[in-house]
């Protein structure tokens, strides 16, 4: 009898009842057996099973937890990590023990320079009570009881805001101008200012006229019948009342009355004062409850300018300054810009109304037309506008008047080119806008801000080049009439002098500015006793940085003569301009303008089609 069993190595095993080997043969087989099958590669559980219990094997691997690595792996990273933290260590030791470079970045070009320095007139400019980081030592607290001293107004709190020129009169109008310039400088080229580190100062410069403009009229109101448009007085007739002209003395030494001017009947003053404020609430629209207010002031006055129609110079000593020659371009003005902080399509339609541009002088020419002014807002506007029809297309019903002003602003464009004749230039390259009547430069520089931002337009716009007549010209040409114009008023000039003071080592140096020319201490002159300071030939004691005098004469003369404002006083509007225009031209040509935060406010746009032809009749 027989049974079967399992070879453990995977035959079948025979085993007798009767089996005739002896028991040493049996073992010899047996040994032969087990050498050949050692023989044969065995895995551990084999091994075990006829070696039976043997001394425990180290372990190969490392369990970390989330996963199983080999132990000689394991060696060789902890050891890695061990030696990259040594090196690392003695690498930062080394560079800390080493003598240290600073790297420099590249010198700010002239422009940024100029920038800078330009921005420090404001501060000179500023009236009321000054920040503690004022920045200008020979200047302090002035003019405190404006509105006070006047018992005939309504408004008793004048104080703050920006003396116009060399003398202590607040003038709205011009400052309205200057500070509408000063935040479309900054909606545009924000990433510059920011890159030449001055985008928080001139928000400051902005907010301390926006802030003072507020108190020339009932800001809370929806409908106003007054603005307070002048604090001070400029009498030319040489009386001798005291007054901000008859007398030369420091602002903060003024003990006379300042009489306050109302107007009842002022649209161009309005329409500007709410461009102002409009502009201005864009540039602080990350400052809602402020940029709300501001935009509030600005309807406010917009209805009060619409409502009651007049000159703001008519009948006052404003006339002899500042005389306005029409409201129709800040209706154009203030309304466009009223679109941009509100989008509110009502403004819009009223800025591209024919019959406005008509009164505003659109279609017709003029020896001041596509001249940018303290007076003149038209082609500002224009260019403001032609903004929309290059980014935002509105199509109908605004499509005609766009496509207008927009040519109209190619064909300014071309006026400011040397190959035409429109304007004569000095024999050192200065454009005559103003054909050789003096303080020539307020002009030179709000040409040369719309140029550089128009060829900036175009850049944005994927545009390299616009036409004039048949020829086409590249935005590089715009660029470089902007850059020969500043250049000249930098120095580059044939009086080697530059116009802004501070600025090189040749600038004037007898500034008509009352401030500046009389020194800090602590003597204090009655009107006529300024006089000496006035007509001294002795440079000022004090030196008002960044001024941007009046300029030269159509024969690049200049006489450093401080009696002789025509040359050498400074103004707001005329250095608005300038920080505009060095600003446009400042840094990186690769940092254009900033495309969207103008249209913030502006909702989207969806051009209704034009309405359908009339039904044919025979």
């Amino acid at each position: 009898m027989s049974m079967y069993g399992r070879d453990p190595w995977g035959g079948p095993l025979e085993i007798h009842a009767a089996d005739s080997t002896t028991d040493d043969d049996r073992s010899r087989n047996l040994q032969d057996f087990d050498r050949a099958a050692i023989s044969r590669s065995l895995d551990e559980t084999q091994q075990s099973w006829l070696l039976g219990p043997t001394e425990q094997k180290k372990k190969k691997y490392v369990d970390l937890g989330c996963i199983i690595v080999s132990r000689k792996i394991f060696k060789w990273t902890v050891g890695c990590i061990i030696a990259a933290a040594v090196l690392a260590g003695f690498i930062t030791m080394i560079v800390k023990l080493a003598p240290r470079h600073k790297h420099h970045n590249p010198p700010p070009d002239n422009y940024t320079l100029a920038l800078r320095k330009a921005l420090m007139f404001f501060n000179a400019q500023k009236s009321g009570k000054l920040p503690k980081h004022n920045n200008v030592s020979w200047r302090g607290n002035s003019c405190l009881q404006d509105g006070k001293s006047d018992d005939s107004t309504m408004f008793k709190n004048l104080v703050g805001g920006y003396y116009d020129a060399g003398d202590a009169i607040k003038f709205n109008f011009p400052q309205s101008f200057a500070l509408t310039m000063l935040s479309w400088s900054v909606i545009e080229y924000s990433a510059k200012y920011e890159a030449a580190g001055e985008l928080t100062h001139v928000k400051d410069i902005i907010k301390w006229g926006t802030d003072y403009l507020l108190k020339t009229f009932n800001s809370s109101a929806d409908t106003i019948d007054r603005i307070a448009a002048q604090v001070g007085k400029g009498d030319t007739s040489g009386g001798p009342e005291p007054n901000d002209h008859y007398c030369w003395v420091r602002p903060e030494d003024i003990d006379y009355a300042r009489p306050v001017t109302e107007c009842h009947s002022c649209s161009d003053l309005a329409a500007e004062m709410a461009a102002a404020l409009a502009s201005a609430s864009i540039v602080f629209k990350d400052n809602k409850a402020y940029s709300q207010k501001l935009v509030h002031g600005a309807r406010t006055l917009f209805k009060f300018s619409r409502d009651q129609r007049g000159r703001y110079s008519v009948g006052n000593d404003a006339a002899t300054f500042y005389n306005s020659t029409g409201y129709w371009d800040e209706f154009i003005w203030g309304a466009s810009w009223l679109y941009y902080a509100t989008g509110n399509s009502s403004y819009l339609q009223l800025a591209t109304t024919p019959g406005l541009a008509k009164h505003a002088g659109a279609f017709w020419g003029g020896p001041d037309y596509g001249v940018l002014s303290w007076d003149n807002k038209l082609t500002g506007a224009q260019v403001l506008l032609s903004r929309m029809r290059l980014f935002l297309s509105p199509g109908y019903p605004y499509e005609e008047i766009l496509r207008t002003f927009h040519n109209q602003t190619s064909i300014i464009m071309c006026s400011f080119l040397p190959i035409f004749t429109s304007f004569n230039r000095t024999k050192g390259g200065l454009i005559q806008l103003n054909h050789g009547r003096p303080q020539p430069l307020q002009y030179v520089v709000n040409a040369a801000f719309l140029a550089t931002l128009f060829s900036d337009y175009l850049a944005a716009a994927d545009t390299p080049g616009w036409y004039c007549g048949p020829n086409f010209y590249s935005t590089d040409v715009l660029r470089k009439f902007a850059e020969t114009q500043i250049d000249y008023i930098l120095g580059k000039n044939p009086r080697k002098m530059s116009y802004v003071v501070g600025f090189g080592n040749h600038y004037p140096k007898r500034v008509h500015h009352r401030g500046a020319s009389i020194p800090k201490n602590k003597v204090k002159y009655n009107c006529k006793g300024g006089w000496k300071l006035r007509d001294s030939p002795k440079a000022n004691p004090n030196t008002i940085v960044g001024a941007m005098v009046a300029g030269p004469d159509k024969h690049d003369g200049f006489h450093d003569v401080r009696s002789n404002y025509n040359y050498t006083e400074p103004t707001l509007a005329g250095n608005a301009g300038l920080v505009a225009a060095l600003v446009a031209l400042s840094g990186d040509r690769d940092i254009g303008i900033d495309k969207n935060t103008l249209f913030s406010a502006v909702p989207p746009m969806f051009p209704t089609p034009p309405p359908p032809p009339a039904p044919w009749k025979p």
